[in-house]
């Protein structure tokens, strides 16, 4: 069935909640529980994509590739049933882990596979403007080491003017969250790994509070359009 890009298949705000972790017990699944809760109080229905949940395959197949240079081409059925996800949902927030300065292969895989030529971008029109995206990364460096400002400005580049931008999202906002692990990381000068002492009792509580807020900023920020977290 051909997409329609003009297909309105709700009456209220979608948000399209993207998590790409393996564990539904992980920090970054309970940000992303965080951040639907934020968006279902102002008003949005949830459609939760769990990448892992639902066994997205993130690797390119001949199906995801017909007839290159036509536009109006049909995809496998599998990236035509998220193109539909992606059509309907008014914001998309993905929530992710970062791996070496990066999204997570599945992640990279879906924008692979559903933002495709023809879809996502190729279109004098794009499909997807008007749209707006919110990237929250959560990472295990220490907030104050230097690869922090090295990581957001990555990513920044990466997601916000590779992707956001040439698909002609409206607005496109990362937010990254450090200090995700219990012993977080740093690397000095000769590129030695260096662990904190895990955090342990009320410190540690303390800590994840104060990353849960941070959190809750970056999703109310984004909603408030006020302006791109930095």
């Amino acid at each position: 069935m051909p997409l329609n890009p003009n297909e309105d298949t709700a009456t209220t705000r979608t948000a399209l909640v993207v998590v790409a972790h393996p564990r539904p017990d992980s920090l970054t699944a309970h940000i992303a529980g965080l951040a639907t809760q934020r968006l279902t109080a102002a008003g949005y229905h949830i459609d939760l994509l769990d990448l892992h949940a639902e066994g997205f395959d993130p690797r390119m197949t001949a199906a995801d590739l017909p007839e290159w240079g036509n536009r109006e081409k049909t995809y496998s059925p599998e990236v035509e049933s998220h193109m539909r996800r992606v059509l309907a949902a008014d914001i998309v927030v993905a929530v992710f882990p970062v791996y070496w300065v990066q999204v997570p292969a599945i992640l990279k895989g879906w924008i692979d596979r559903v933002w495709n030529y023809g879809f996502a971008y190729g279109r004098s029109k794009p499909r997807l403007a008007g749209k707006r995206m919110l990237w929250l990364g959560l990472a295990g460096a220490a907030d104050d080491d230097g690869v922090v400002d090295i990581m957001q400005q990555s990513l920044s580049m990466q997601l916000n003017d590779g992707i956001a931008y040439y698909c002609g999202l409206a607005e496109s906002s990362v937010g990254l969250l450090p200090g995700a692990e219990e012993k977080r990381q740093r690397v000095d000068a000769d590129g030695n790994l260096l662990l904190d002492e895990a955090l342990t009792g009320t410190v540690r509580d303390a800590h994840y509070a104060a990353l849960e807020d941070r959190a809750r900023h970056l999703v109310d920020d984004f909603l408030a359009g006020d302006r791109v977290p930095a």
